[in-house]
């Protein structure tokens, strides 16, 4: 063979041998415990779906958060977990007209003035809703990799487009992010079966615990089948993994959500890839242990 393919060949199969071994998802490498995602943040200790929440993640050692996305009335996406901004916001003090107070009512400069942080603790107090290019670029300065959670698309039309537009804005659909630090789910089927057709490299999830039996359907377009820690079993487990997902290789299970010890050793009993919780510390030691 001539010095130059035969340079080019061996080139290409390194290249491929580093896919090989680096596209693990959320899949825990064998012999090894699930991997741990720390549920909208490390949420037991910083405000939810708040960048001190994925810094607190951070500095817990932890590789994957979790998150959720939902748009603002004029059109901005942001991160947010419920469809209200109730809860975790002062939104009833400063627009105390405006009830429900859904996300999709107010604009992202008004979003933007509540605080997100002081329910939670006095400490937090003035920490903001991120947008998600805030978000993204914070979880790009900390190195970690994200489980990203459409929410409520049925409200938002496009939504998925429109993620997928601020992912390749902020560099996250290049081939090393799209290997092993992202995947995109959601509890709605069809918002993951768009994301699929948009952007076929993009690993998905299906949240929830579909019939054994409709487990190839979702087959097609998914990576992974997130379900609930209450309705799991290793009969389930088993069935997800015995099938091929989107990108050809087995099915494979994040559980949430999981706080404490012996939950955790028992979802790994079930055999699953990842658990998803709000305690990642606690979680990540009941499984090393």
């Amino acid at each position: 063979m001539h010095a130059r393919a035969l340079a080019a060949t061996t080139t290409a199969l390194l290249a491929s041998a580093i896919l090989l071994f680096t596209a693990s998802g959320t899949h825990a490498a064998p012999n090894e415990p699930p991997v741990v995602i720390a549920h909208r943040g490390a949420s037991a200790y910083a405000p939810e779906n708040t960048l001190p929440a994925i810094d607190k993640a951070a500095a817990l050692g932890l590789r994957w958060v979790e998150n959720d996305v939902q748009r603002t009335k004029d059109g901005k996406l942001v991160v947010i977990h419920d469809d209200s901004l109730k809860r975790t916001t002062n939104v009833e003090e400063l627009y105390p007209d405006r009830a429900p107070w859904k996300v999709k009512d107010f604009t992202a400069a008004e979003i933007a003035r509540l605080d997100a942080g002081s329910w939670f603790g006095p400490e937090f107090s003035g920490t903001r809703v991120p947008t998600l290019a805030q978000y993204m670029r914070r979880v790009e300065h900390n190195h970690e990799r994200l489980l990203l959670e459409l929410k409520n698309p049925e409200l938002y039309p496009g939504i998925e487009r429109q993620t997928l537009k601020i992912l390749a804005n902020e560099g996250w659909l290049d081939a090393p992010h799209l290997t092993d630090r992202l995947i995109i789910q959601s509890f709605s089927a069809d918002s993951v079966r768009t994301v699929h057709e948009l952007k076929p490299a993009v690993k998905t999830g299906f949240l929830g615990t579909p019939n054994v039996a409709d487990l190839p359907g979702y087959a097609g377009f998914v990576d992974e089948i997130n379900p609930t820690f209450s309705s799991l079993s290793t009969t389930y487990v088993d069935a997800v993994h015995a099938l091929l997902g989107a990108h050809g290789k087995p099915l494979e299970v994040s559980t949430w959500t999981v706080d404490d010890a012996d939950s955790a050793r028992k979802a790994a009993g079930y055999g699953v890839d990842g658990v998803i919780s709000n305690k990642p510390d606690v979680v990540r030691e009941a499984l090393e242990g």
